[in-house]
C-alpha cells in the first residue's frame, strides 16, 4: 500500500462523513445553497492553508488557466450540484450505490486521456468492490416514487462522469503545481459561479439568507469541512502519488464506510448481506493494495 493509496482511504473516510452531514443539511438548505456554501467553506479553507504555507501566488499558463476553469465548471459548479441532487433525491444509502459508476467513469477516461493500463489485480479487486455493493444494493425502499428514483439515478450518473472527467484533465497540473492551490482556484470558480447563480436566479435578498443560514447550521460546516476540503485534499493527493484507476478503487470504499455510518447514526439493522457486502469491499481493497 503505497502513499496514495492511504491518501486515498482517507479521502473516502472525509467523503463519507461528509455525505451523511450534507443530507441532514439538505433538510434546511437547497442543492445549489448547499453547493455555494460548502465551495465557500472549501475555498476560504484553503486560502488560509496557502497563506500559512506561503504559496498563495503561483503561476500558470494561458492553457493551464483553462484547464482548471473547465474542470471547476464541470466538476465543482455542475457536477456537484448534480451530485447534492441525487443525494437530496436517493438519500446516503442509495446515492452511495449510483456512485460506484465513478470508478468506471475513472477507469474510461484515464485510458481515453492516458492510455493507463487495467491490471489483473485491479480489475479483479475493483470487481470485488462493485460485487459487494451490489448485494448492498439488492434491498431497495419500496415507498421510494419511481419517478424520482429514475431522476435521482440520472443525476448521480451525470455527477459521477462530470467529476471523474474534471479531475483528470487537471491531474498533469499535479507534478508541477501545489495540489492546494489547484484546489483553491477550482472551489474559487465553482463559487463565483454558483454565487452569480442565486443572485440572478433568486436574488441579492436569498443569497444573503443563504450565507446567514448556512453560517448557522452546523452540520453545513462540518460537511464542507469534511466533505469538502480535506476529501478534497486528500482525493487530489491520492490522484498524484499513485494512478487514477487504483485512487478510484480505494474511494469506491466509501459505499461501505457510508452503509456503517447510516447504521450507526440511523440505527439501521445489521444482516448478513451488509456483513458480505463489507467483507467482499474489504478483500477487494486488500487485494488491490497487494498488486
Amino acid at each position: 500500500m503505497n502513499l496514495g493509496d492511504t491518501y486515498a482511504l482517507l479521502a473516502a473516510l472525509c467523503w463519507s462523513s461528509g455525505v451523511i452531514l450534507f443530507e441532514l443539511s439538505g433538510k434546511v438548505l437547497d442543492s445549489i445553497q448547499i453547493n455555494f456554501l460548502k465551495n465557500l467553506v472549501a475555498t476560504i479553507c484553503f486560502i488560509l492553508v496557502l497563506i500559512i504555507t506561503g504559496n498563495i501566488f503561483v503561476s500558470y499558463t494561458a492553457n493551464e488557466y483553462f484547464l482548471l476553469f473547465i474542470s471547476a465548471i464541470l466538476g465543482v459548479a455542475l457536477g456537484d450540484l448534480f451530485l447534492l441532487g441525487s443525494l437530496r433525491r436517493l438519500g446516503s444509502g442509495l446515492y452511495a450505490i449510483v456512485g460506484t459508476s465513478y470508478i468506471l467513469f475513472v477507469f474510461a477516461f484515464a485510458f481515453i486521456l492516458y492510455e493507463e493500463n487495467i491490471s489483473t489485480a485491479l480489475f479483479i479487486g475493483s470487481s470485488l468492490i462493485i460485487t459487494g455493493i451490489i448485494i448492498r444494493s439488492s434491498y431497495l425502499p419500496k415507498e421510494l416514487n419511481k419517478k424520482i428514483l429514475i431522476q435521482g439515478i440520472i443525476y448521480g450518473l451525470i455527477a459521477q462522469a462530470l467529476t471523474a472527467y474534471s479531475v483528470l484533465l487537471v491531474k498533469p497540473l499535479m507534478s508541477s503545481h501545489p495540489i492546494v492551490h489547484i484546489a483553491m482556484v477550482r472551489f474559487s470558480i465553482g463559487l463565483i459561479f454558483n454565487a452569480l447563480y442565486i443572485i440572478f436566479a433568486k436574488g441579492l435578498g436569498i443569497f444573503r439568507q443563504t450565507i446567514i443560514k448556512g453560517l448557522q447550521t452546523p452540520t453545513m460546516i462540518s460537511a464542507a469541512i469534511l466533505g469538502t476540503f480535506l476529501s478534497v485534499i486528500f482525493w487530489l493527493l491520492g490522484f498524484k502519488y499513485t494512478l487514477a484507476g487504483r485512487a478510484a478503487v480505494y474511494n469506491q470504499l466509501s459505499t461501505i464506510i457510508i452503509t456503517i455510518m447510516a447504521i450507526i447514526i440511523y440505527k439501521e439493522q445489521i444482516n448478513l448481506k451488509i456483513i458480505i457486502a463489507v467483507l467482499f469491499a474489504f478483500i477487494g481493497a486488500m487485494i488491490v493494495s497487494l498488486s
